[in-house]
């Protein structure tokens, strides 16, 4: 599946091309190469794939099910995923494939005065991209001490005799995480050195970045075929070794029992519609600049659905591999604590004796013991209830199931070290798959939008990687992973959740949803389901409206807090931001919206300084790919003769479409 130069597509205003002579659908010598192509459909399956399933599927889903009803949450994420998530992005990869260009001149296209939304996606891309890069760090930084036995987080570290009192006050993997490789301060007021292991593995992480990206997709869908694959391999090996360990049934049948009375919580279908959102990538620009290396006819249709789901099968893989896993390592902890308990009560005189051998701890089922406990709690001095659920709980979230739960699991595992290694070179391909497409929801709009960057790709790669480590040496401060979920936390959720509501409103309203689907009629020969106008101008919009309202009174009702660790008592503590850093919450949205209306206001004083005549903007904007080889002709006749595409006006979406 090869791309060609398109005689319309020189200049989407409609205004002659100077650069573009000869008949249709044959350049002439002087025409600039058109974009680059996916040389198979392969390599854009493996992109799209890459990019929307990442780090999330499989440390922020699972928490997510676990924690608002199992299986009732796995409905609720199916239906949204149905009426909302598939068509938005069906939407994007339609536009980009149409339009052929990234998410800075499809707005524009669009109408002039939207060009703001493409430049947010950019700005969000950007402040992703800076802590998502920090992540694989860590990730790096795990992966080469995964080659030792035992691995350097399985036991308390001691002084001569002395266990380390931070540590054995917590856990091992806690001390590790928090000390050994963050050596985290007490809060985000405290700054603290650089931590100079972070700062090799960030260098390192935007190396192998720069390196997978310079010389655009033609690089890095290379790097993809190892980087999207290996993850599944790993899941699968990770699924059929869970499986088989003690513990695993429990964990599961725990994860997926459906608690229907979640669906009368708001926050529920709130935190769903955000997992959806932000599972396909809505909103970045990484789909549009994928899908803008399409030819006109791919059927972006179908590609919609197979994507979707396979992210979502993913979510469901990594969900049965995390809770198979957590349930084993609960279960270790469940018997270790009816172990320790079994072992006072023998020093103990209770006149209410449990039934079951004492002496022998392993024989006692950890549900019998629990049933005792609570039936003679009040009684009982110096024991603890033994409670599966509370350890399923315990670390789930986030980078804590990743760097904390997962990781002490791994200790109990035989042949740790290799079973450690495979799972952090798993995250860090899941994490540069990812980065390869945020990092191309930048590039690609910024050469298409300038000539003089489209001339000098690598340079323009090479530079955006250097200064994201620069300022990514922001999060390699002992309080960097405070930013991290600062960042995490505000800098991409209600920016991107705005630009894909003005994206909806731009098709489904100013361009018309009639007009876009008759221009998805002109790519693919057939007309999709009128179903798709009613969700792109009222289902979606309304949902994503409503996802905007929810999480905007959220963020005003709820003091925005972190979690802190506290060296002195061992444990994590959940602290309200400062002043300081609630301001930079604020700058981070402010920043990432201020294109919408600084291109909009733009645009209405340059069209007040225009002449008249409209055609007077011939040559303003056009496709700027230089450097790319061009493909074999694809040309669709029809779209070349179509009076629409030719009008001046016609991007600005005020004009009726003619059937």
């Amino acid at each position: 599946m090869e791309k060609q130069p398109l005689p319309d597509d020189g200049d989407k205003t409609g205004a002659p091309d100077p650069d573009v002579g000869g008949d249709a659908g044959q350049p002439a010598a002087s025409e600039a190469p058109s974009r680059a192509g996916w040389n198979s459909k392969v390599e854009y399956f493996l992109a799209q794939v890459g990019f929307s399933v990442g780090l999330g599927n499989v440390w922020r889903f699972p928490y997510l099910c676990h924690q608002n009803g199992g299986g009732a949450f796995l409905l609720l994420y199916v239906l949204l995923m149905l009426v909302v998530g598939i068509p938005l992005f069906f939407l994007e990869l339609a536009a980009g494939q149409d339009i052929r260009q990234g998410s800075i001149g499809v707005w524009k296209y669009i109408s002039p005065r939207l060009a703001g939304i493409g430049y947010s996606s950019c700005v969000v891309c950007f402040f992703v991209a800076l802590y998502y890069n920090v992540i694989l760090a860590w990730s790096l930084f795990y992966l080469g001490n995964s080659f030792q036995y035992p691995l350097p987080w399985q036991r308390c570290p001691k002084h001569g005799n002395v266990t380390e009192k931070e540590c054995e006050a917590s856990s091992p993997t806690s001390f590790f995480w928090y000390r050994r490789a963050l050596n985290i301060t007490d809060s985000i007021d405290q700054v603290g050195s650089f931590n100079p292991y972070i700062v090799g593995c960030l260098l390192a992480a935007w190396t192998i970045v720069c390196l997978g990206m310079f010389k655009g997709i033609k690089s890095s869908v290379k790097v993809m075929y190892f980087s999207s694959i290996f993850p599944y391999v790993v899941l699968v090996c990770f699924l059929i070794c869970g499986l088989m360990l003690d513990g695993a049934a429990e964990g599961i049948a725990h994860m997926f029992y459906p608690k229907l009375s979640t669906w009368a919580d708001i926050q529920v279908w709130r935190q769903a519609a955000t997992q959806v959102f932000f599972a396909l990538g809505l909103g970045f620009g990484s789909i549009i600049a994928y899908s803008s290396y399409n030819p006109k006819n791919n059927n972006c249709h179908r590609d919609a659905f197979t994507v979707s789901s396979i992210n979502f099968l993913t979510s469901l893989l990594a969900t049965l591999v995390v809770f198979a896993v957590l349930g084993f390592r609960a279960k270790k902890r469940v018997m270790t604590c009816v172990a320790r308990n079994l072992k006072q009560l023998q020093w103990q005189h209770h006149g209410d004796m449990p039934t079951f051998n004492l002496s022998d701890p392993d024989s006692v089922d950890w549900r019998v013991y629990s049933s005792w406990f609570n039936q003679h709690k009040e009684t009982l001095a110096n024991l603890t209830d033994c409670d599966l659920e509370k350890e399923m709980q315990t670390g789930v979230e986030g980078t804590g199931l990743a760097f904390i739960a997962f990781t002490e699991a791994m200790t109990l595992l035989p042949g740790s070290p290799f079973w450690s290694a495979l799972f952090f070179l798993m995250l860090l391909n899941l994490g540069l798959s990812t980065m390869f497409g945020t990092m191309e929801g930048i590039l690609a709009p910024l050469r298409d939008r300038f000539a003089s960057l489209a001339r000098n790709k690598t340079k323009l790669t090479v530079a955006s990687c250097v200064v994201g480590f620069l300022i990514g040496l922001l999060f390699t401060q002992r309080c960097g992973n405070y930013f991290v979920t600062m960042f995490d936390d505000y800098s991409a959720t209600l920016p991107l959740i705005i630009v894909v509501v003005f994206e909806t409103f731009s098709v489904s309203w100013l361009y018309g949803a009639d007009r876009f689907l008759d221009d998805i009629q002109a790519m693919l020969g057939w007309r999709p389901s009128v179903v798709y106008k009613y969700l792109w101008k009222y289902v979606c919009l309304l949902a994503m409206l409503g996802l905007l309202g929810a999480t905007t009174v959220r963020m005003f009702m709820e003091t925005p807090k972190y979690m802190s660790w506290n060296q002195e008592t061992a444990s994590e503590v959940r602290l309200p931001y400062p002043g300081w850093a609630l301001a930079v919450l604020a700058l981070l949205i402010v920043f990432a919206m201020l294109p919408v209306p600084v291109g909009f206001i733009y645009s209405v004083l340059q069209d007040r300084r225009r002449p008249t005549s409209r055609h007077t903007e011939a040559g303003l904007y056009r496709i700027v790919n230089f450097d790319e080889t061009p493909m074999t002709d694809m040309t669709d006749p029809d779209r070349t003769d179509d009076p629409d595409r030719t009008h001046p006006d016609h991007r600005n979406g005020f004009i009726p479409s003619e059937s």
